[in-house]
């Protein structure tokens, strides 16, 4: 049986009103039992605690911005998301290829590789992504003028994460 199987087991045992199942395949034999919050597991002398509470989400509230008495809602937004495309359609990011921390400097003391309004060219070193101990150079697959870093020095950086911006 494999772990996919067992985990849908543990789901299915936490949503029902059960709090002990027993599964036997081959010479497989599987109880789960739901008590105080937790569905448990048991693969042979194996035991695998999953937590089963969860946590609620925080409300999220957003703020309209003001739109002038003479402006219905539709024409603001309208407006809003014309605005915020003719910036963007310019605009072309440069990303991490990789999960690590994102360096914008060759060494602690030494200078960046760019800053805001610098001009750069295809493959110009921008910066460094740190994984498991090595120094992956990012290099720019754009011409253009860094208009805005979008990631501190040291920062974490996620694979696909925009690290900047390009005009």
């Amino acid at each position: 049986m494999d772990i996919d199987k067992i985990m849908q087991l543990i789901d299915k045992v936490d949503a029902s009103g059960i709090t002990n199942l027993t599964v036997e395949e081959g010479c497989l034999k599987i109880s789960i039992e739901k008590s105080k919050g937790q569905a448990v597991a048991v693969e042979g002398n194996q035991e695998v605690c999953v937590p089963v509470t969860q946590i609620p989400a925080a409300p999220v509230t957003v703020a309209a911005p003001a739109v002038p008495a003479s402006q219905t809602a539709a024409e603001s937004v309208a407006d809003q998301s014309d605005d915020s495309q003719a910036g963007e359609e310019n605009a072309v990011f440069i990303t991490s290829p990789i999960v690590g921390v994102f360096y914008s400097a060759p060494g602690p003391e030494e200078a960046p590789f760019v800053k805001v309004g610098d001009k750069v060219s295809k493959g110009q070193v921008v910066g460094i992504v740190e994984a498991m101990k090595l120094m992956n150079e990012i290099e720019s697959d754009v011409e253009g003028e860094i208009e805005e870093i979008l990631v501190e020095n040291g920062q974490s950086v996620e694979y696909g994460q925009s690290l900047f911006k390009v005009k």
